[in-house]
């Protein structure tokens, strides 16, 4: 199996799951090499990035039960300002596109409105942790980060 930052350079536009923000924001020492492999690949533009505004959502969540709203608007400002890294809003196309992959292949909401909005903006690969999410595959590459976790 080929490298991660390999198969991540051969895709010029990759979607980003929110586990990857997650991961990489608690510092999660199973993953976090994984993670930075990928950010530093999106930072330098080797790759362009894409994620929905729903990951803003999933990522703040904790901050805000806590109440550390200084860290949520952290969070928010730092996918704003990533370098090579789009943040796209549910549109009705986005909408439409992750009707159809729920009726499809049986996604959760949240699930479904990221991959649509990978796929409508133009991404040729999913970056996720969700194994159950390979089904995607006749739709868009899936990458799975536990492939890759070296033991």
């Amino acid at each position: 199996m080929a490298s991660l930052p390999h198969r991540l350079a051969a895709h010029q536009l990759i979607g980003l799951d929110t586990s990857i923000f997650i991961y990489h924001f608690e510092a999660n020492q199973k993953y976090l090499p994984l993670t930075r492999s990928i950010l530093k690949l999106v930072e330098s533009g080797q790759s362009q990035g894409v994620i929905s505004t729903l990951v803003v959502m999933e990522l703040t969540v904790h901050p805000w039960r806590i109440n550390r709203g200084d860290i949520a608007r952290q969070y928010e400002a730092l996918l704003i300002n990533f370098p090579n890294l789009k943040l796209v809003d549910v549109s009705r196309e986005v909408a439409r596109q992750a009707a159809q992959l729920r009726a499809k292949y049986n996604l959760r909401p949240a699930d479904a409105l990221q991959v649509a909005t990978a796929i409508i903006s133009g991404a040729t690969l999913w970056v996720s942790n969700d194994k159950a999410l390979k089904r995607l595959e006749p739709a868009i590459e899936v990458i799975v980060l536990e492939d890759f976790v070296e033991v």
